[in-house]
């Protein structure tokens, strides 16, 4: 019996309207009840205010379904010094909640990320930034100690286990930023929630080789894995086109598993051969009203069944 189970995250289904449904909202108990319809046992938490804020709620939401909180997204600018303190702060308030929800057999992750999107040079190159367009040695110092500091402060507050999501469009998107950033934490401190998707994007993956040696090259960091994939066709329109990186996945450059460049089945192997334990994330970023989510995750599940998993 496999250790890995299989979670998806709000991100999967937008975050406000279904298309075609005359704007009927979104609510957290309609995305976890399509969660469980298509065959995932965990969840992230989403956006702040999008589920329950108070752990007793949040609790019996979960409770009810048989979903276990995997956990939580949490962007911080990193960059600005004067950001840390507030970013810490938000990190506790999302811990504190997600330890009050928790399921006893497992640990929910703070998922600790730049505030991607934010900086113009970065979004509008996603996918094909240059050392240039990256952080200085001063950059990369406030940048650390600040990851540092909000990771700590998780830790001291809750106890519960921290990742850094490296991600387009922000700061940490590339093979030698990610490498960057790792050398200048604490491995006590931050593991790396490794996004297949993101990395091949970033990465400048077409046929699935990048991802395969970033997952070798990052391997005694990762503490939780994203299964996402890249359409590489669509990669390269992007980079032809100059589309940033709301254009890019407005057209698909995260695609439905298994049909883009990632290679799943050898990735999976890698994981079991690694004795990684735990869940996996399925996410597939998509901006509101995009496509019809619950089949997109019922598709994506099908799939990784295929995989033994």
């Amino acid at each position: 019996m496999t250790t890995i189970r299989i979670a998806n995250a709000p991100c999967s289904w937008g975050s406000l309207e279904f298309e075609g449904l005359g704007g009927q909202p979104l609510t957290c108990e309609r995305m976890l009840d399509e969660l469980v319809e298509t065959g995932y046992t965990g969840t992230e938490l989403g956006d702040w205010g999008f589920m329950p804020t108070e752990p007793a709620a949040l609790r019996t939401i979960l409770e009810q379904r048989g979903v276990t909180m995997v956990g939580a997204f949490v962007p911080v600018r990193f960059i600005n010094v004067t950001a840390h303190a507030s970013g810490a702060e938000a990190a506790v308030k999302v811990a504190h909640l997600l330890a009050g929800a928790a399921s006893p057999d497992h640990a929910p992750m703070i998922i600790l990320a730049d505030e991607n999107g934010t900086v113009a040079q970065r979004t509008a190159n996603a996918g094909r930034v240059t050392s240039a367009m990256g952080l200085d040695n001063d950059g990369w110092r406030v940048f650390s100690q600040g990851v540092e500091a909000v990771a700590r402060a998780v830790q001291e507050a809750t106890g519960l286990p921290v990742g850094f999501h490296h991600h387009c469009a922000g700061y940490v998107e590339t093979p030698a930023e990610i490498e960057t950033l790792l050398k200048h934490t604490s491995t006590e401190l931050l593991g790396l929630v490794f996004d297949t998707g993101h990395y091949a994007f970033g990465a400048g993956d077409r046929d699935g080789s990048l991802t395969r040696t970033g997952l070798e090259r990052f391997a005694s960091r990762i503490t939780h894995m994203h299964y996402k994939d890249c359409e590489p066709g669509v990669a390269e329109r992007s980079a032809a086109e100059g589309w940033d990186y709301f254009q890019s996945v407005g057209q698909g450059v995260f695609c439905e598993l298994g049909k883009g460049c990632v290679d799943f089945a050898w990735t999976t192997q890698w994981l079991r051969e690694s004795k990684y334990k735990g869940f996996i994330t399925v996410e597939q970023d998509v901006l509101p009203g995009m496509g019809a989510p619950k089949e997109s995750a019922r598709r994506n599940r099908e799939y990784l069944k295929t995989l033994g998993l």
